[in-house]
């Protein structure tokens, strides 16, 4: 492609990609191809000879859409959200025309530089101690795989990445019931091992039993079991519940426990001054992950990940073969001895973007906006007497379903299910569901980044109207 291909090309993409901002409310939520659909649509081999720009966007736009859920459609109210905006869209079109790979300072000084601010700004945003240094990862997966590992070696005198874990006992690692599976996942891949995950039961508000906590650990050190990790969460995946951080934090300073939070959606709620209550015993936390990429408005992959001891996440990870020997080291940060991988992309540049051109004030504007349509959503859902609430609303988050009279907890339950599933197969909206003590639940997330009243109350008109038909 010469210059001026690439020039003309372009200019009709930022079409494409304005127009799609401007219409995706209009499309189907949710993809309603086959499974294999898209599969048989793709030739078995790659072409022998060049193809146009043309002939690939013809193909996107006949092949690839019909087979793309909208995530940033006003009317998905699934999961949690993976925001985008227009600043952060400009902003990865930068990252990918310089193509820099900022595994080191000296592989692009101004990419480590500006994530080292970038982290800084967010810490103050948030209002973390000021001891915390943060790296930006690809997503919480990663930064609590990071936490664990690091946890790991500190408890282990930095031994278990030397000699291995035979020797270390059995090391230990607690959450609730309601945390969220990368958990479970950063436990196996760590070698800890799953049968070390401790999942500690919860209250009736679904966040962490502090006393079963303490419980729990008493009687795993009775054993000569080796308590690592307590991992906390403030916005837990079904149900947005908070972990109640003080009472956590102390038991955890009591027993010399590394404390992980993590915030991955809620965590955007800190920059509310209300939401504060929820970092209460933050001088505990050893490390700490939120994500710009759910409710900050910067298109995925963006996480923010806090540690208080930098260099025990730096001597976990770090490893120095010839060819990554600087003149710079120990000068700088080099981010690639601050997790896993060795190749990072410049994701600060997006963080950059987003928080300038909103500036605080609109950030905060936009989280409360989509806060107050999660309760006003709530006041609607509760007037109704065939409808219930099924846990505290905190954020943007609703968890309720329908209660037809009549019915058993079983029909309850299987009426809902097909209610989630008509709904979503409709195309008009997107919710997904949990299981809160034995119910089949609905979540409806009201976070993403233009969604309006007007787009809730007509969802829940839908929603309302098809629960109803079905039992007609």
């Amino acid at each position: 492609m010469t210059p001026d291909e690439f020039r003309k090309h372009a200019h009709e993409l930022v079409e494409w990609m304005a127009g799609y901002m401007e219409n995706v409310e209009n499309l189907p939520v949710k993809s309603s191809v086959k499974p294999g659909e898209i599969f048989d649509k793709i030739p078995d081999t790659p072409p022998l000879h060049p193809e146009s720009f043309d002939s690939l966007m013809k193909d996107f736009n006949e092949i690839i859409m019909p087979g793309i859920t909208h995530w940033q459609s006003p009317n998905f109210f699934a999961y949690f959200p993976a925001n985008n905006s227009p600043a952060s869209v400009l902003a990865e079109m930068m990252i990918a025309a310089l193509g820099a790979q900022c595994m080191i300072w000296e592989t692009s000084p101004a990419a480590a530089e500006l994530e080292e601010k970038m982290m800084i700004w967010l810490r103050k945003l948030i209002n973390l101690p000021g001891e915390f240094e943060g790296v930006i990862q690809d997503s919480a997966s990663t930064a609590t795989l990071s936490a664990i590992l690091t946890a790991r070696e500190k408890t282990t005198g930095f031994s278990s990445n030397t000699d291995g874990l035979e020797k270390s006992g059995n090391l230990r690692v607690y959450c609730s019931e309601q945390t969220h599976s990368s958990v479970e996942k950063a436990v196996k891949i760590s070698g800890i091992g799953r049968k070390n995950l401790v999942k500690i039961p919860v209250r009736k508000d679904f966040s962490m039993d502090p006393e079963k906590l303490r419980e729990a650990i008493l009687v795993d050190k009775k054993d000569n079991l080796i308590a690592c990790c307590v991992v906390a969460t403030l916005g837990t995946t079904g149900t947005t519940a908070v972990d109640p951080l003080r009472a956590i934090g102390e038991i955890c300073r009591e027993n010399d426990i590394w404390l992980h939070v993590d915030a991955a959606m809620a965590g955007t709620a800190l920059i509310l001054p209300e939401f504060q209550w929820m970092l209460e015993g933050k001088e505990f936390i050893d490390s700490f992950v939120f994500n710009p990429h759910k409710w900050m408005f910067t298109n995925f992959d963006c996480t923010a990940y806090f540690v208080k001891d930098a260099s025990s996440l730096i001597k976990t990870f770090e490893i120095l073969p010839e060819y990554l020997k600087t003149r710079t080291r120990g000068k700088v940060n080099d981010y690639r001895d601050w997790g896993v991988p060795l190749g990072r992309r410049f994701r600060a540049l997006k963080l950059w973007s987003v928080i300038r051109t909103y500036g605080i004030e609109g950030l905060r504007d936009t989280v409360r906006n989509h806060i107050a349509i999660a309760a006003k959503l709530s006041e609607m859902i509760s007037v109704e007497t065939d409808f219930e609430i099924l846990a505290p609303v905190i954020i943007s988050v609703v968890c309720f379903r329908f209660i037809p009279a009549g019915y058993t907890e079983d029909q309850i339950n299987i009426i809902n299910e097909k209610l989630n599933h008509q709904l979503n197969d409709s195309g008009k909206l997107y919710l997904s569901h949990t299981v809160l003590n034995g119910r089949y639940t609905l979540r409806m997330v009201t976070a993403q980044t233009n969604v309006t009243i007007g787009h809730v109350q007509k969802a829940w008109f839908l929603i309302r109207e098809t629960a109803r038909k079905l039992i007609s």
